[in-house]
């Protein structure tokens, strides 16, 4: 799926890349985004280039795919013990000090307990873009068919933040990265999206959230999950009517929204990666030089990017001294050259 082009270690250093350039905007107007960086188009790369959190959970669930792997199809109950052991490893890690998000922080200190089960620790009511910041290896591992991509992308997410809309935009997000990892045109996105919104609306992945659905207040598991899939459905209609506006010098977040829930995540990344499909560093800029969570929004259009681009869209002075660059290529490396593709529908059941 992504070896020619390098398409799984594009995207790993991409979102990286994109996650220290929004590091330090981060909670800042445009205004005192312009007083520290000028121009938004010349934009450069912090020195250090530190990453945040964004980063270090999605290394955390890429070792835990990798780990699951290992030990053969990637199945629930092959998954959820290295994903639980690495969130728990890094709420405990000192470099967990990049601002991390509260709903992150709570779900996984739960986790910890060796008596909780996950569905107990997850966050039922947060769509925090937490868990879709992270997800873009479940786009990545090769050899996934459909429904198990699906099913992961959706239960990373449901460790720490179970609102059905969390779930929703994360799945959209791994099957965004894929499908540009496999080469599919940039113009032809959101009209895929569409049709994936169209397809999964009703369908409650049993296999891998169990009886997450039932922590909240919905009366079936599919009211629980089209919740979610409708205001996706919603974010797409905006992202939508930005593209034909499809101004280059606004603030993405105006149409899209901040970003700080997942599926307006979802949407403002996808937009400032399709402002510019054929320019990553124009793409990142405009993401990072934004009033919403700029590190978040420019996490994700790195992975797009990435992923649709591969390896060499990234210009060496940045991918070379870029945080945790060697664990990011290392991942990415194992996914070009075709590891990890021993993989089935999820035949054991979390409940």
């Amino acid at each position: 799926m992504t070896g020619g082009k390098q398409a799984a270690t594009g995207a790993m250093i991409g979102l990286a890349l994109g996650d220290a350039l929004g590091f330090p905007t981060e909670f800042n107007t445009l205004a005192m985004i312009e007083a520290k960086s000028g121009p938004w188009r010349g934009m450069e790369l912090p020195r250090p280039a530190f990453v945040t959190d964004d980063t270090q959970m999605t290394l955390a669930f890429g070792r835990a795919l990798r780990t699951g792997a290992e030990r053969g199809r990637l199945t629930p109950l092959r998954l959820l013990r290295p994903l639980r052991e690495e969130f728990v490893e890094w709420w405990r890690s000192p470099e967990n000090n990049r601002a991390p998000g509260r709903t992150c922080l709570i779900a996984c200190q739960l986790l910890s307990l060796p008596d909780r089960i996950w569905q107990q620790a997850s966050q039922i009511g947060s769509k925090g873009c937490g868990a879709n910041m992270r997800v873009a290896p479940a786009g990545l591992v090769p050899g996934l068919d459909e429904p198990t991509r699906a099913g992961i992308a959706q239960f990373q997410a449901a460790l720490t933040h179970g609102h059905p809309t969390s779930l929703a935009a994360s799945d959209l997000t791994a099957y965004t990265v894929r499908v540009l990892a496999e080469g599919v045109r940039p113009a032809e996105i959101p009209a895929l999206l569409r049709g994936y919104v169209a397809a999964n609306r009703s369908v409650y992945r049993h296999d891998w959230l169990g009886d997450l659905w039932a922590y909240s207040h919905d009366p079936t598991p599919t009211h629980f999950i089209e919740r979610g899939w409708d205001e996706c459905a919603d974010a797409l209609d905006r992202l939508d009517a930005a593209l034909r506006e499809r101004d280059e010098e606004a603030d993405p977040c105006l149409v899209t929204g901040a970003g700080w829930v997942a599926e307006e995540a979802l949407a403002t990344a996808l937009l400032c990666f399709l402002l510019f499909p054929e320019e990553p560093l124009t793409a990142l800029r405009r993401a990072a030089y934004s009033s919403g969570d700029s590190d978040s929004l420019a996490c994700l259009t790195g992975a797009f990017a990435g992923a649709y681009l591969g390896a060499d869209a990234w210009p060496a002075p940045w991918a070379e001294r870029i945080e945790y660059g060697a664990e990011l290529r290392a991942l990415g490396g194992l996914w070009d050259a075709g590891a990890g593709a021993e993989v089935g529908a999820g035949d054991g059941r979390i409940g």
